[in-house]
């Protein structure tokens, strides 16, 4: 049986929600930001990597995690 409630959902959500401010900031980063991180743009690739994870969290939420083999006791937390 399928949890209604997925610690993978929430931290995906997460993960993704400050992927896209993350992303936001590193798009309308200035000139001087760039010139502090020595031309990288950190707040870019951050918020890009965030994203990735986020997503990956999604996706990983929508597969069920296997149930136990039939005739053997649910590990200790399941129903």
């Amino acid at each position: 049986m399928k949890s209604a409630f997925d610690i993978r959902r929430v931290i995906g959500g997460l993960f993704a929600v400050y992927g896209l401010l993350l992303t936001a900031a590193g798009l309308a980063a200035s000139d001087a930001d760039l010139r502090k991180a020595q031309g990288v743009n950190v707040n870019l690739w951050a918020g890009l990597g965030m994203l990735a994870l986020g997503g990956l969290f999604l996706w990983l939420s929508r597969r069920p995690a296997d149930p136990a083999p039939p005739g053997e006791a649910p590990a200790d937390g399941e129903d």
